[in-house]
């Protein structure tokens, strides 16, 4: 199924050995059971099992049991034939649940008379169980296993993508990309060559995610026109991700009707606009029946919208939504919406306040297939930033959670940084108090989505063990409960599946032990206590204390002479504080109850204010720096035991980025612990060389 140059990353044949030596058989019919059979026989060609139809069913029977005696049945309910024991499943899960309780994408797996049953209603859901015992391996077909019912918590679990078709001067092929060139566009056109577009979505599909958007939401002209005369490259993408159940969305330009229709305005509440927007989408479905839907980004960073007409987001949200809605598409509206011309000198102003000030106000005015898509923090994915106050504050309009798997301000998939404990955090967190919601809750509605960090490299994301942020995002999005290191070991032991027997036990702990904690180590090397920024303006790689302090961008950390942090009180401050409801309003507003890892983000504090941790602010900066350096140092030590271990040529591609990794890290140290010894006068307390 791979290319041959491509890296097999969580599905390597070897995956598939335990159901590849069974006897099974397929019931159903629709292109994703086609799938299904398809991955199945191929297994069985390689691992010696088979693979069956069910036989026709006679006229006058009613869904009799077939005869033959098989080891694993997939099926779609009610199904014609079925053996004894998936009769038996069958008809116990019906008695139970009834009809319509596993929806398009769940699936029943069950075990009976020492047959594993797989049971959708749909396609999907078939073809989701059959991933499921991929993952399951031999464990699958154990004598004894509870029924387990599995359904995904959101129904949209999508990676948008950032690719440019044409090459843009400054960001290249694909923005804020650190795995190569993008698989689908290349100088201008449509890849001729996208053979690496099917294995992609079997990969999604193995991890749950079930939609893409295929280009940048920075729109520029030649990406525009894929909505019109170049809508033919994205069905050809579209057609090859159908057989993996991923529907492609399409990022579009608000000024669409003037630049691409030729019209003098793109006022959402124009009788023309409405109706180009009505056309243009009724050509879309003609052209990709199984469209998803639009993303837009508007007036933010340059980009146009609504405002340019006096008009607000839900009137520029909803006249698309009128123009998607006869063919079941969403839209989903960035909320990264914000003053990018902010003067530094004027502390009243605060990019972390502009999207809840933006959207809140207009709670209750989107159309019902408006999803407002926000990120999880309120400035911009930063390795540490509070939930965004958004995810509280709109209970009437449908919000997706935002999450950057692609690593721009955490390593840039040159450092190993496994994201899927922080995501579980913001997804396990309570906006109300510890009775209440959660933002998972608030995401079912809408759905979460990633910045993708795939790229034509070998390895799909330039660094390999960058592969489990994309497969802890699918996995998330599914399951939000989900242990995050559970699913770490669920990748380490599909993707080196191939490894020997006795060395299996080598590479899960000393991949544990470098990937576990590594977001954290990350956090530890960069910048200090939830301040964020601090990185090297344009790449965003490598520190740069002061790069944005006196920009337009809104990002600052105000170090002085006397302390560091960003006052965002309701007492003193940017007001912040007021945007989050209770508990969390009191609690943030307090420098006492604070939490130690936000406490620069919301308060402005001397270097001698004390952590709950009981270190000071100083010393906390200098301990952490020294620290992260010691951790990625022995990160790189633990690679070394698995030479000759793993696959030679990923063992080098992961040498060469902890290397990578140990010298930022250090010129990371070095130059913060500089910075703030110098800024405050205060020696290391344990006596370390600071430059």
């Amino acid at each position: 199924m791979q290319p041959n140059d491509v890296h097999a990353a969580w599905l390597p044949p070897e995956a598939f050995r335990a159901i590849g030596s069974r006897r099974t058989l397929v019931c159903g019919e629709g292109t994703l059971v086609d799938t299904v059979r398809a991955e199945v026989a191929r297994a069985c060609a390689r691992y010696g099992g088979s693979v069956d139809r069910p036989p026709p069913r006679p006229a006058s029977a009613d869904r009799p049991a077939a005869g033959a005696s098989y080891d694993l049945v997939l099926a779609l309910v009610p199904a014609a034939l079925l053996p004894v024991a998936a009769a038996a499943v069958d008809v116990g899960y019906r008695r139970r649940h009834g009809s319509g309780a596993l929806g398009e994408e769940g699936f029943l797996l069950a075990r009976h008379a020492e047959v594993t049953v797989v049971l959708a209603e749909a396609p999907a859901g078939l073809l989701y169980g059959l991933f499921h015992l991929v993952r399951l391996g031999e464990s699958a077909f154990g004598l004894t296993r509870p029924t387990e019912l599995h359904r995904p918590a959101t129904r949209l679990r999508m990676l948008d993508h950032w690719d440019n078709v044409d090459v843009h001067p400054v960001m290249g092929q694909v923005e804020r990309g650190y795995a190569g060139r993008s698989i689908f566009w290349r100088d201008g056109a449509r890849r001729a060559d996208l053979t690496r577009v099917g294995p992609y979505g079997r990969l999604l599909a193995a991890c749950g995610v079930n939609a893409i958007a295929v280009n940048n939401v920075n729109v520029h002209a030649t990406e525009a026109r894929l909505l019109t005369d170049r809508l033919g490259d994205v069905a050809a993408i579209a057609d090859l991700l159908r057989p993996y159940g991923v529907r492609v969305h399409l990022s579009v330009s608000f000024a669409a009707p003037v630049t691409l229709g030729g019209l003098p305005t793109a006022d959402p509440l124009d009788d023309g606009v409405r109706a180009w927007w009505a056309e243009a989408t009724r050509q879309v479905y003609e052209t990709i029946p199984d469209f998803g839907g639009y993303l837009v980004k508007a007036d933010s960073e340059g980009q146009p919208g609504p405002f340019g007409y006096g008009r607000s987001h839900a009137d520029g949200a909803n006249v698309l939504a009128d123009a998607l809605a006869p063919f079941g598409g969403v839209v989903r509206w960035r909320a990264f919406v914000y003053n990018h011309r902010q003067d530094w000198r004027d502390r009243s102003t605060d990019r972390a306040r502009a999207a809840y000030d933006h959207f809140t106000p207009l709670d209750g005015r989107f159309r019902d297939n408006v999803i407002l898509q926000v990120k999880h923090g309120p400035i911009d994915f930063q390795p540490r930033e509070p939930v965004s106050p958004v995810l509280a504050a709109m209970p009437d309009t449908r919000l997706a959670v935002e999450f950057q798997v692609t690593q721009e301000y955490t390593g840039q998939q040159r450092h190993v940084c496994y994201l899927a404990p922080w995501w579980s955090e913001v997804l396990g967190y309570a906006p109300w108090g510890d009775d209440g919601p959660t933002v998972a809750d608030v995401a079912a509605g809408g759905g979460l989505v990633g910045v993708s960090n795939v790229g034509d490299d070998p390895f799909w994301t330039g660094h390999p063990l960058a592969q489990a942020n994309l497969y802890a995002f699918g996995r998330l999005a599914w399951d939000p409960r989900l242990d995050p290191v559970a699913v770490l070991d669920e990748w380490i032991g599909l993707t080196f599946a191939g490894s020997a027997p006795d060395a299996s036990g080598i590479v899960r702990r000393t991949l544990h032990g470098i990937m576990d904690d590594s977001w954290r180590t990350y956090e530890r090397y960069t910048a200090p206590l939830g301040v964020g920024f601090m990185v090297r303006p344009g790449d965003h790689y490598g520190p740069d204390v002061d790069g944005y302090e006196y920009s337009p961008w809104g990002t600052y950390h105000f170090a002085d002479r006397d302390g560091v942090g960003v006052d965002r009180t309701r007492a003193s401050g940017t007001g912040f504080t007021g945007q989050y409801p209770q508990p969390w309003r009191d609690v943030y507003e307090s420098v006492e109850r604070c939490p130690d890892e936000l406490l620069l983000f919301f308060h402005h504090v001397p270097y001698g204010h004390r952590l709950h941790s009981g270190s000071t602010v100083i010393q906390h900066i200098y301990d952490t720096h020294f620290a992260g350096v010691e951790q990625v140092t022995a990160m790189r030590r633990r690679w070394e035991q698995l030479a000759g271990v793993v696959d030679a040529g990923l063992h080098a591609r992961v040498r060469e980025r902890l290397d990578e990794q140990v010298r930022c890290a250090e010129e990371w140290r070095d130059q913060v612990n500089a910075y703030f010894f110098r800024k405050s006068g205060v020696p290391d307390a344990r006596g370390r060389r600071i430059p």
